[in-house]
């Protein structure tokens, strides 16, 4: 088989087993025959199809009844899927409101493997780009928003970032892990972070925790612009209104705080 035919191969797998939940949404429940019948495959084909989604949590069996239903870890998809909704959501008012105030671009990122995505962006007038920074991966340890999601990550996060030995994009860029423990540590207590010329030369930024309703850390709120105005010594007068404004957005998601 050629490695053109193993990725059409792959491909098939991948919409039949979509189809399989799609059915299974439709239906409640279905055995091994009727999947194979709806989806015109052999019932060995079904079998397998059926026995990867379990093995991940995606359907379920009733062992009495040989009937197969979604599984919870669609649940988990589904949750995340929608706690990134919400955040975009929730935050785009606040984002245009807080980027009219100071001028600069405003973002929201959440925590995506060992990476920060942004979901939301907002521009301010004395932008000087308009690079649109949504959807975009940045690093963790070179933005501020990933300081902030690093800090309030699980521990294996930030040991798999410091053990596959963090880039240095800049001079300024934080890259020893003891130094940049410390920093995180520091992020945690004050309840911001600044990345001065870390990600990019003549770019600064600051950004503060989102938490939803359980008090967990959903994404960071950031604003960002260039080093000549947004100057180190107006960075905590700057956090001040990103750590109010990354508040408003945190009750908005539930958080009592």
């Amino acid at each position: 088989m050629t490695t053109t035919d193993r990725g059409a191969a792959a491909v098939q797998s991948v919409d039949r087993a979509v189809s399989v939940l799609e059915s299974l949404a439709r239906h409640g429940e279905a055995g091994v025959t009727e999947i194979a019948d709806e989806l015109g495959v052999h019932k060995s084909t079904a079998f397998r199809l059926l026995g990867a989604l379990e093995n991940r949590g995606l359907v379920t069996q009733a062992r009495e009844r040989g009937k197969y239903s979604l599984g919870a870890g669609l649940l988990r998809l589904a949750g995340a899927a929608a706690g990134r909704l919400d955040i975009a959501q929730e935050s785009a008012p606040l984002c245009r409101a807080l980027a009219d105030e100071i001028g600069d671009t405003v973002n929201v990122a959440v925590l995506d493997d060992d990476a920060a995505v942004n979901v939301a962006q907002a521009r301010g007038a004395a932008s000087v780009t308009s690079y649109n920074w949504i959807g975009r991966r940045t690093p963790l340890h070179a933005t501020s928003s990933g300081k902030v999601l690093l800090a309030h990550a699980p521990a294996a996060v930030r040991e798999r970032v410091f053990a596959a030995g963090p880039t240095a994009y800049t001079p300024q860029t934080v890259t020893a892990p003891a130094l940049l423990a410390r920093l995180l540590d520091e992020t945690v207590e004050r309840g911001y972070a600044v990345a001065v010329e870390e990600l990019e030369t003549g770019l600064n930024a600051v950004a503060a925790p989102v938490r939803c309703h359980d008090g967990t850390v959903a994404g960071a709120l950031s604003v960002s612009g260039p080093a000549y105005r947004l100057r180190t010594e107006l960075l905590p007068e700057i956090a001040e209104r990103v750590v109010a404004v990354a508040a408003l957005l945190s009750r908005r998601l539930g958080y009592p705080g």
